[in-house]
């Protein structure tokens, strides 16, 4: 399933495609890829029709568009702060979800399910396909609600203090700007349980999945066991900064992709898989530990019907490792 990098790399492209343009026609070619929106696809279909689409915002792994419908104030939200949007189109990708700007001559992939035609600008793609093999994830209208902290809603082009209702639940991501280490270790050390399950709790911090935060913690020598209420402030201030730095990483890379399941908006695959230190690596050698001459392997562990990576000499685990 995409994480937060591959989900940036997404946000980025159609940021550059699709801002300031005008939906001018919509095609469900499978309802199944709608399902979220509960009021059927004559209704999607018309939310969409005729809107502009103002940014494209990302908070952890939840993508969406707030959009300016047609009976709306013209106003630039940036400078017009009475008039933000109100809706959105919110993006779920699933596990093989793929947004891709095509050219209406383009073949249609065989796993299309919606197409979005959007308003004709000069060497840009005329169309927003979504194509999702695997029918896990979709496209919906959703409201978009003011942000609890008075902050934008997550990484845009433009702040706006609101969020997709759907995303409003989930903390901020250690790239967000507005992200707060206090906050995010006032949560961390309040848990009874393992770091790497606060890691992967949304309400704790979002956009960390598991292949990031093994990374993560491989980088920050520190075990997926590890107790969070014995958590030192600088361990965690060390976790934070290996998880920025791991997905800045990957984001240069763009994303890591196993397969061609995961692609960016322009059809292609990221490459940081090459880049992974521990996730995926049993039973080779630890790179960092056979800088300094040991011959440490890198170890698989079942964990919450997944697998965990870890290195047993420089990713010790801990006596109180329960989990």
């Amino acid at each position: 399933m995409p994480e937060l990098p591959e989900v940036e790399v997404v946000r980025r492209g159609l940021a550059r495609w699709v801002r300031g343009r005008t939906i001018t026609g919509v095609d469900v070619l499978d309802s199944r890829s709608i399902r979220r929106h509960a009021l059927g696809t004559e209704d999607f279909i018309g939310n969409l029709v005729d809107a502009t689409v103002l940014d494209v915002v990302r908070r952890g792994k939840f993508l969406w568009m707030p959009l300016a419908m047609p009976d709306s104030p013209d106003g630039d939200p940036g400078t017009n702060p009475g008039d933000l949007p109100k809706v959105a189109l919110m993006a779920h990708l699933g596990m093989s979800g793929q947004l891709l700007m095509q050219d209406p001559d383009v073949a249609d992939e065989k796993h299309l399910k919606v197409r979005i035609r959007l308003s004709t600008v000069p060497d840009m793609p005329e169309q927003l396909r979504f194509v999702d093999q695997r029918i896990f994830g979709g496209l919906f209208v959703t409201s978009l609600v003011p942000t609890v902290d008075g902050g934008p809603g997550g990484l845009g082009e433009t702040p706006l203090p609101e969020i997709a209702e759907e995303a409003s639940h989930i903390a901020r991501d250690p790239l967000d700007p507005y992200f707060s280490f206090d906050a995010f270790y006032k949560k961390v050390k309040s848990r009874k349980t393992g770091l790497k399950r606060a890691l992967l709790d949304q309400s704790v911090v979002s956009g960390i999945g598991n292949i990031y935060a093994d990374e993560a913690l491989w980088r920050a020598r520190l075990h997926y066991a590890r107790a969070t209420d014995t958590l030192r402030r600088a361990d965690a201030e060390r976790l934070v900064e290996a998880a920025k730095d791991v997905m800045n990483a990957a984001l240069d890379a763009g994303g890591t992709s196993f397969d061609s399941l995961y692609v960016n908006v322009n059809g292609d695959s990221g490459y940081f898989a090459r880049s992974l230190n521990a996730y995926g690596r049993a039973g080779e050698l630890c790179g960092r530990c056979e800088e300094i001459g040991l011959r440490s392997i890198i170890k698989r562990e079942q964990f919450m019907n997944r697998s965990s990576y870890t290195c047993p000499v420089c990713q010790p685990r801990p006596r109180n490792g329960r989990w």
